[in-house]
């Protein structure tokens, strides 16, 4: 019984960890160094983060300022981060990229509030499936004669209790994400 709770607990957190790193690269209007993060250069033969090749800093709040410790790569690095599309054109000065985001207009803050309520919903709807799977075991358990009803009962209860503490969780998260995205 323990080890099931565990891993459904294990398996809830995931699902709202993925959906934190979903919301930390989701644009806000502001600098945030989460939007480099998938993105890789063919630099001497090797697909390499270009977090690996250069000191990536905010000095304002809507400003990234790329700095390549091999001068030579500048120049792949700005072509990965046009290819990535990640709604920013780089200005290269030949020693740094800078990364200058434009405040976001009301309507694209609004589909971007979309988006992060979407996402929000997708892990409610993974964190009840997994509900769903633990119910189904705990029922199974119950058959094989592994566990009692009363003990069955007290699982199920158990499990509900865990989806809707994770579920708050998200809610909350996705609120504070909205409120952020809506600040001008």
């Amino acid at each position: 019984m323990q080890e099931l709770k565990m891993d459904l607990e294990l398996r809830m957190d995931a699902a709202f960890s993925s959906l934190i790193n979903n919301f930390s690269k989701t644009r806000t209007g502001r600098a945030n160094a989460a939007a480099l993060d998938n993105i890789a250069i063919d630099y001497y033969g090797a697909t390499t983060p270009i977090k690996q090749l250069c000191n990536i800093s905010i000095p304002e709040a809507r400003l990234i300022v790329v700095q390549p410790w091999d001068k030579s790569s500048l120049e792949l690095i700005e072509k990965a981060i046009l290819a990535s599309n990640i709604g920013v054109t780089p200005e290269n000065d030949g020693n740094v990229i800078r990364l200058p985001f434009q405040p976001l207009t009301e309507d694209k803050r609004k589909e971007i509030v979309k988006q992060v309520k979407k996402m929000a919903e997708d892990t409610k709807i993974e964190v009840r499936n997994v509900r769903r799977d633990g119910n189904e075991t705990s029922k199974k358990m119950q058959k094989d004669g592994e566990i009692s009803e009363d003990e069955q009962k007290k699982l199920l209860k158990e499990i509900q209790d865990l989806t809707d503490k994770w579920i708050e969780q998200i809610s909350e998260a996705s609120k504070t994400k909205e409120k952020e995205i809506m600040e001008v």
